[in-house]
């Protein structure tokens, strides 16, 4: 699977570097050719003679080599490799990257290169934890920069937690998973996505929600995107980071959510998964509510909000070839949802129990019945992922069929 490719690895500072030396060896055996970049933090850890011994190859250390410049040049070294790999990828080496910080070889490489790049991260929990950290990663998982680990585990520091490397075997699955021709059925179609909760503003401090986690949207959204659609993700405030290689536009409220997905038009498909609430109130204060002495209560007024879905679904011209939706009901599940597919003009509705003692909302698991034009079909319990790789498929051969 990856026999004759060539791979460029990139070693960073850390004690995770002495697993770069056993990812060598198996990537060798498997039949790749490898050349390695150490920077000066990881040669605190392994040596050059080292890495070489089982590259076969030369190891590139310094920037301002004359001989290195003379023999290949940084800028083709960056080039003439079918796959990057940095293992162990430093919190220290991701900023750089983040940034485009470029004064070493490593980080100059990173930044003259047009090909794909697949980090392993390795640092401490509270270095991996920490706001920057986790705000770089969310820059490179957008560029498309490919991420495998970090795993959960005792660290040489003595603490436990998520920042130990993922094993050199699951860095080798990674690599032979990205050179796997991918089944891409959904390649050159659009798909509109919404997810997660909208808020609704009572006064600058207070709003009106609920307890969607956004979970299956997102993993609705990555599904799609697995399948090779090109995915915008319109997602109320959730805690979950972007799915890789999907364009997220973050709203609050359901009048934008509905402009996003507005602009987001024309799109082959469109899945609202969202849990858009249903009012909002008619006049929002510009100051806090106050709390008045005594037994009195403020009154509040409510208007709808725009019903989403039923917009796209009339959209004349810009409609989507297939629209959608999910209806979240805590009784009468599946008669509700029927209904609602005929409310709101949509192709297809998925329905699901939300009521308290199912956990579907913020759980990791879902139940849901697909209804169409065709009748009801009735999914098992399953995970969140595999339900939505479950729709992805069905939508895949669905427009196979009507093309």
């Amino acid at each position: 699977m990856i026999a004759g490719k060539s791979i460029l690895l990139v070693v960073t500072g850390g004690i995770a570097a002495y697993k770069s030396l056993e990812l060598i060896r198996r990537l060798r055996d498997s039949g790749a050719f490898v050349r390695a970049i150490l920077t000066k933090s990881g040669a605190e850890f392994v040596t050059p003679l080292s890495v070489s011994a089982l590259t076969g190859e030369k190891t590139f250390v310094e920037l301002f080599s004359l001989t290195d410049e003379t023999e290949i040049g940084h800028i083709q070294l960056s080039r003439q490799s079918d796959l990057i790999v940095v293992a162990p990828a430093s919190a220290d080496f991701m900023a750089k990257m983040a940034h485009g910080r470029a004064d070493d070889l490593a980080s100059t490489v990173m930044l003259a290169t047009d090909k794909d790049v697949l980090l392993a991260p390795a640092m401490n929990v509270r270095m991996w934890d920490h706001p920057a950290t986790q705000e770089n990663l969310a820059t490179l998982l957008q560029r498309g920069i490919g991420i495998v680990g970090p795993n959960e585990g005792s660290m040489a520091c003595g603490e436990f937690g998520l920042g130990r490397m993922s094993e050199p075997s699951e860095i080798l699955a990674a690599i032979e998973d990205y050179f796997t021709p991918k089944d891409t059925p959904l390649s050159g179609l659009k798909a509109l996505v919404t997810a997660g909760p909208t808020h609704e503003a009572l006064d600058p401090v207070r709003y009106i929600a609920n307890h969607s986690s956004g979970k299956q949207g997102y993993a609705i959204a990555q599904a799609l995107r697995s399948l090779g659609a090109d995915v915008t993700l319109v997602s109320g405030p959730t805690q979950l980071s972007p799915p890789e290689g999907i364009n997220r536009v973050s709203v609050t409220s359901a009048r934008e959510m509905l402009s996003a997905c507005q602009e987001a038009l024309p799109a082959d498909i469109a899945i609202c998964a969202a849990a858009v609430a249903d009012w909002r109130v008619a006049e929002q204060s510009n100051q806090k509510i106050k709390k008045t002495s005594g037994e009195d209560t403020p009154t509040l007024s409510f208007v709808q909000n725009p019903d989403i879905l039923a917009t796209l679904a009339k959209q004349g011209p810009k409609r989507p070839g297939l629209v959608v939706g999910f209806a979240a009901e805590t009784e009468n599940v599946e008669s509700n949802a029927k209904s609602k597919r005929k409310r709101k003009g949509c192709d297809w509705i998925l329905a699901n129990d939300v009521s308290p003692e199912t956990e579907t909302f913020g759980g990791d698991t879902n139940t849901l019945f697909l209804i169409d034009e065709t009748g009801t079909d009735r999914w098992t319990k399953m995970t969140k992922d595999a339900a939505a790789e479950k729709l992805s498929r069905r939508i895949a051969d669905k427009l196979k069929l009507n093309t």
